[in-house]
C-alpha cells in the first residue's frame, strides 16, 4: 500500500509563499523513515532538514505547490478562505501522485469535514485528516520536512534581495522585527513578498 503524507509549512506569515507538500512512501518503507530520523520539520535543525529533504526527494515520489503572497491575496479577495486555499493545492498534489491511502496534517478545526471536502472531488479514497499529524504519522512528517526547506530557500533568496532594507525578522505578524520591515513600505507600495490581507498590514493602511 502507497502511503500519500500531505503537510505545509508557512500558514501563518505575513511574508514569503504558503507551500504545501506531499510525499508517496510504500507501507513497508516507513520504518526506513524512522532509521533517517524522519519527524515534525519543527524538531530538526535547519541543516538536518536539508539532508533529509535531499534524501527523500531522490528515494521516494513527491509535489509541492507553492501559493506565493500575491496568489494568498488575489484568493482571498475573491472570497477564498486560507483553509479553501490550501485545501486546492492538496487536491492538486492528489491528483499528481498515486496512492491507496492519504494522511494530511488537517488545516480544519473539523477534520472530518476536510476529509469529505476532498473526497468530493478526488472520489472515494482512504482519507485520514488529523490535527497534528505531522507528529504522529511519518509520511505526514517527510512531508513537512520537504515543505519547510522548499519555504525556508525561498525566503532565504528573499532576505538577499531586501537585506539593505532591513531584516524580515521571523516574518510572522507579531515579530518586531518583521513589523519595523514593513514600516519601510506605505501600503501601496508593499513589495509582491508581502501578503497584503493580512492584518498586520491592513492596519499600516489605515495609518
Amino acid at each position: 500500500m502507497n502511503i500519500l503524507g500531505i503537510d505545509e509549512a508557512g500558514r501563518g506569515p505575513v511574508i514569503g509563499p504558503l507551500i504545501v507538500a506531499g510525499i508517496v512512501i510504500p507501507e513497508e518503507k516507513v520504518p526506513i523513515l524512522k532509521r533517517m530520523g524522519i519527524k515534525d520539520s519543527k524538531k530538526l535543525s535547519p541543516t538536518r532538514r536539508k539532508v533529509l529533504s535531499r534524501k527523500l526527494k531522490s528515494m521516494f515520489e513527491c509535489k509541492t505547490v507553492e501559493i506565493t503572497a500575491q496568489d494568498i491575496d488575489n484568493l482571498r479577495a475573491k472570497g477564498v478562505n486560507l483553509n479553501e486555499i490550501e485545501k486546492i493545492a492538496m487536491i492538486k498534489i492528489i491528483k499528481k501522485l498515486d496512492c491507496d491511502q492519504i494522511i494530511i496534517d488537517s488545516v480544519d478545526i473539523k477534520p472530518n469535514r476536510l476529509e469529505k471536502e476532498i473526497k468530493n472531488v478526488v472520489g472515494e479514497i482512504n482519507i485520514k485528516a488529523e490535527h497534528k499529524a505531522d507528529e504522529k504519522y511519518l509520511p505526514v512528517a517527510a512531508a513537512s520536512v520537504i515543505a519547510k526547506v522548499k519555504r525556508d530557500q525561498i525566503i532565504e533568496k528573499i532576505r538577499k534581495d531586501y537585506r539593505k532594507i532591513g531584516d524580515l525578522g521571523s516574518g510572522y505578524p507579531s515579530d518586531p522585527k518583521t513589523k519595523d520591515f514593513l514600516k519601510n513600505f506605505s501600503y501601496s507600495e508593499m513589495p509582491y513578498i508581502v501578503r497584503k490581507s493580512w492584518n498586520t498590514v491592513q492596519k499600516l493602511k489605515k495609518e
